[in-house]
């Protein structure tokens, strides 16, 4: 196949930056798209329940997509990309391979442990009685595509470091065209239910991984695997490599844990104020919320290897052109997307229910409230992948921590207190303008110190 002609370090940067940016956002968009119409089939053809099943197991599967896939491979790629900007492509190769050695083994344990205590998982994750049959179902299936969202996850950053945006596009968006044909097929025409659509997620998922090795393995310039020893000395040194991308990818572990966190404890906070009923509402918000995060992420992973090519290669200068290309494309499509759904939300939310649920009247009062955030949801994305770009782990270890835990927990419990209902929906945008602030407050003080 024709690769991409992409010059990282010689292109203009906001030309390279679009190049990176429209198969990277078009790629992650078919994968929200897939979320979205999951949610839409399971809405119409099991009911509001599933759906709530559904979300009650979503945030064990963003934490590990958060763990295995965004952790992993975000560190990988930075270090990737400077050690390729100092043409040392064999370090970058090996760096490659160890990652994809531990993270196989990671989520191989999870899964195997996942399908043993499947119903201590369910319960554990928030599941009532009511909602527990269709918790197991969905979460079986979806536990022996870890290993699958893993290579998934990890591979698209690499084969964007290795030049090929348009073949990570089609590694997001092939799989997702399949998983939606496959959705249809299971519920209507086999009437599976729901884990008929989990199946058909598996399916998509270890489509989206076969064609990652098959990247690496037979099409990949610079990204090959590379032949380890396995002397003493060198399993120290692979501890201590899969150690530094965990730090480096720290943030965006806790970035997706932001997500979990948010529907773990939205979960539990619907519930108790508005019963099932209230968690089906929350899951049509959670199933837009990847358009959002996948939109920050785009704009994140795009800039990275710029980035991080430029900073390993001392080109200051770059990396500061690339930082405001990639906020100026933040603010932009934060403000679409807040706009989009706070006009649109009964339109959105017609999509998974019928008008005269109870659930549809929760959900299209409270997205608009939700919508408010996005923009400086997008920012901080935006703004913490760049810390992790130019390997600066403090900061963005300190914002991630902030938006995801420190402010969105007490905003969770508290917001309730202070606006009533609305307030629970208000929780996500008071946390990510709060955490905008301490970035924009950070930014301000080290500006100072330097006077």
């Amino acid at each position: 196949m024709q690769r991409d002609a992409i010059d990282f370090g010689l292109d203009s940067i906001p030309k390279l930056f679009s190049k990176m940016l429209l198969p990277t956002l078009l790629g992650m968009l078919c994968i929200s798209v897939m979320t979205v119409i999951d949610g839409v089939f399971i809405g119409h053809g099991v009911g509001s329940d599933a759906l709530a099943a559904v979300n009650i197991f979503s945030p064990f599967w963003l934490l590990m997509t958060a763990t295995a896939g965004l952790m992993l491979g975000i560190g990988c790629s930075v270090v990737s990309s400077i050690h390729l900007s100092q043409d040392n492509v064999k370090a970058a190769q090996i760096n490659l391979t160890q990652t994809l050695i531990f993270g196989t083994a990671l989520t191989l344990i999870i899964t195997i442990l996942v399908s043993v205590f499947s119903t201590q998982t369910a319960y554990l994750l928030g599941s009532s009685d009511r909602l527990l049959p269709y918790v197991i179902d969905y979460q079986r299936w979806l536990a022996l595509a870890f290993c699958a969202m893993f290579l998934q996850s990890v591979g698209l950053l690499i084969i964007r470091l290795d030049g090929s945006p348009t073949y990570a596009m089609l590694t997001s968006s092939l799989p997702a065209i399949i998983n939606i044909i496959l959705d249809y097929v299971f519920l209507f025409v086999l009437h599976k239910g729901l884990e008929g659509v989990a199946i058909a997620t598996c399916i998509g998922l270890w489509t989206g991984g076969a064609m990652v090795l098959f990247y690496i393995l037979f099409l990949s310039k610079s990204m090959k695997l590379y032949r380890l020893k396995w002397s003493l000395k060198s399993l120290m040194l692979f501890a201590r490599n899969i150690w530094y991308q965990f730090k480096l990818g720290f943030s965006t572990f806790l970035g997706e844990c932001s997500i979990s966190v948010l529907m773990f404890i939205g979960n539990y906070v619907f519930m108790r104020y508005l019963g099932e009923d209230g968690v089906a509402a929350f899951s049509i918000a959670c199933y837009i919320m990847p358009f959002i995060f996948m939109t920050g992420n785009a704009i994140s992973q795009s800039a990275q290897p710029i980035i991080s090519y430029n900073y390993g290669a001392g080109r200051a200068a770059r990396v500061k052109e690339a930082r405001k290309v990639a906020l100026a494309a933040a603010i932009g499509a934060g403000i679409i997307l807040s706009m989009a759904l706070a006009f649109g939300s009964k339109y959105v939310t017609a999509l998974f229910l019928s008008a005269d649920a109870q659930a549809y009247r929760i959900a299209s009062a409270g997205i608009p409230l939700m919508a408010s955030g996005f923009v400086f949801y997008v920012v901080n994305v935006t703004i913490i992948g760049y810390f992790q770009s130019i390997e600066r782990v403090w900061p963005a270890t300190v914002f991630s921590l902030a938006r995801g835990f420190v402010f969105l927990i007490p905003a969770f419990l508290l917001m309730p207190h202070v606006a009533g209902i609305p307030g629970i929906w208000l929780a996500l945008p008071v946390s990510e303008a709060l955490t905008f602030l301490l970035i924009t407050l950070s930014r301000y003080r080290r500006k100072y110190r330097r006077r």
